[in-house]
């Protein structure tokens, strides 16, 4: 295929997104956005059975929508959603490592939990679907997009690979962080929380609460997230409208996983290195679909061996995280969450 013809191509992005099922999904996506808002309303502790059943719900409902995209529009379309979905899932537990160290870090009430989860997880939706739409607008007008997405992709690969190497246990100091500073400038800060409200008055004036501090500090962890999840999916599947649910299915259940894993989480001390390997794959994917654009000698990496690829590096970095910290013997250096940005 010559360049002209590549470009030609790359310009004219297919998707099984049509305008009905856009409006279908966005609006599936909302409700079930208003449904965890109105079942965090009251402020409480989340159970273990609570939490297991609302993850249960949120990995059965992805599932069955991509049986429904296998069967709707077959195997090749079904493979890239179930790929993608895993690709994201598995990042988002990455995710709720820096959530885990936020709430920590600014003494979040147990009872306040899920709803500052919540909030991260709005905003984290929104801000894909800006990534989205930016990335599906760089694959159509920019001939070298795969190749800034694969160069993107491999440079978080090694900067998550060489974190997860130092072998040092990140803290998070909120005094040092720039979206704190920034808003104890904007207003004063009371000590204490205030339930779910943002804002107090404090005398004639009106004062930030704890609260409002760490929802802007999830959300500005959203932002960087954001900047590697979506070309990491753009690496599976060019379909916009297959990334926007791959990403959305995946964020919408973190608040309940959160309260599942959240004991696990410090047993995975192998997770950063196989998410690395995770990016650096789809990178070179993304990296040879560029070159095979304009020099046709140039193999591609099928979607199906990529998603055997994935499960095959999700698995061994379990079982090895699993036997590292058998009985309990957490390493003293263990790293909590890669840097990765």
């Amino acid at each position: 295929m010559s360049e002209v013809s590549y470009l030609s191509a790359a310009s004219d992005l297919s998707s099984v997104g049509t305008p009905t099922l856009w409006a279908v999904t966005i609006a599936g996506v909302l409700l079930l956005l208003v449904l965890d808002f109105l079942v965090t309303r009251r402020p409480h502790e989340v159970s273990m059975r609570e939490a297991i059943g609302w993850s249960a719900f949120y990995i059965a409902l992805p599932l069955a929508f991509g049986a429904w995209i296998w069967g709707r529009f077959g195997s090749q379309q079904g493979v890239e959603y179930l790929t993608g979905y895993l690709v994201e899932k598995s990042l988002s537990v990455d995710n709720l490592f820096v959530f885990m160290l936020l709430l920590a870090a600014f003494a979040v009430p147990a009872v306040l939990a899920q709803r500052v989860l919540l909030y991260g997880i709005a905003g984290a939706l929104v801000l894909r679907a800006v990534f989205i739409a930016l990335g599906a607008a760089a694959l159509q007008t920019l001939d070298f997009a795969f190749l800034l997405f694969s160069i993107i992709l491999i440079a978080t690969a090694v900067k998550l690979l060489r974190d997860a190497m130092s072998g040092h246990q990140q803290e998070v100091d909120i005094n040092k962080m720039r979206s704190v500073k920034l808003l104890r400038k904007v207003m004063p800060v009371v000590d204490d929380y205030h339930g779910t409200r943002m804002t107090v008055r404090q005398g004639a004036k009106r004062a930030l609460t704890p609260f409002a501090l760490v929802v802007v500090a999830v959300l500005a962890t959203d932002v960087v997230f954001a900047v590697d999840s979506v070309p990491a999916v753009y690496g599976i599947t060019e379909d916009p409208y297959l990334v926007f649910a791959t990403n959305a299915f995946a964020l919408l259940g973190l608040r309940a996983l959160y309260f599942v894993l959240h004991a696990a989480l410090s047993r995975l001390v192998h997770l950063s290195y196989g998410l690395a390997i995770i990016l650096a794959f789809i990178g070179l994917k993304l990296g040879l679909h560029w070159a095979h654009g304009i020099w046709d000698s140039v193999p591609q990496i099928p979607t199906l061996a990529s998603l055997g690829v994935i499960i095959g590096v999700l698995v061994v970095v379990t079982l090895t995280s699993l036997r590292a910290t058998w009985g309990g013997n957490l390493p003293a250096d263990r790293e909590v969450v890669a840097d990765r940005h």
